[in-house]
C-alpha cells in the first residue's frame, strides 16, 4: 500500500507528491480467505490481483515485505503493465527488494510460458474464408523471420 506522505508546493502550484511504500501484515496473520494460495482454491484464479499471482509465484516476501507486497513494488516499477513486466530480465527483476536469481527466474518463465500459450492461441485460430487469406497464410510460413 502507497501512502501520501506530503506534497509539495511551489509558488501555489502543486509539482509532486511524495510517495513511501507501507507493507501489510505478515501474510500468516491474514484471514485465510485472503491469502493468496487459499484464495485462488476458494474463489479460483480469476480472483487474484496480479500482485496476488506473483505472489505465489516467488512464495515469499523479505523480513519486512509480504509476498503480495513484493508483487505490488514489482507491478508499480513498470506502470502496472504485464506487457512491460514480461520485458525485464532476470537482472532486471533482482534489483527488485526480496527478489533473488530464482524468483526471478520464476517470474521469467511464468511470463514466457503465457506468451508462448498466447502465440499458440492465435496460430490455432487462423481462420481460412477465401484465397487471399491462403496466400497470406502461406506467406506467414515462409517467411524469415
Amino acid at each position: 500500500m502507497f501512502i501520501k506522505i506530503c506534497t509539495v508546493v511551489e509558488e501555489n502550484v502543486q509539482v509532486a507528491d511524495t510517495l513511501v511504500y507501507q507493507p501489510s501484515l505478515n501474510i500468516k496473520t491474514w484471514a485465510e480467505e485472503d491469502r493468496p494460495r487459499e484464495k485462488l482454491l476458494l474463489k479460483g484464479k480469476a480472483a487474484l490481483s496480479d500482485a496476488e499471482l506473483i505472489a505465489i509465484l516467488i512464495g515469499s516476501g523479505t523480513a519486512k515485505l509480504t509476498a503480495v507486497d513484493v508483487g505490488k513494488i514489482i507491478l508499480a516499477a513498470v506502470g502496472n503493465d504485464l506487457n512491460e513486466l514480461a520485458k525485464l530480465s532476470v537482472n532486471d527483476l533482482k534489483k527488485h527488494p526480496g527478489i533473488g536469481e530464482a524468483k526471478a527466474i520464476s517470474i521469467v518463465s511464468a511470463l514466457e510460458l503465457g506468451r508462448r500459450r498466447k502465440e499458440t492461441a492465435a496460430a490455432a485460430k487462423t481462420r481460412i474464408t477465401c484465397s487471399t487469406d491462403i496466400y497470406n497464410y502461406i506467406l506467414c510460413l515462409f517467411s524469415v523471420s
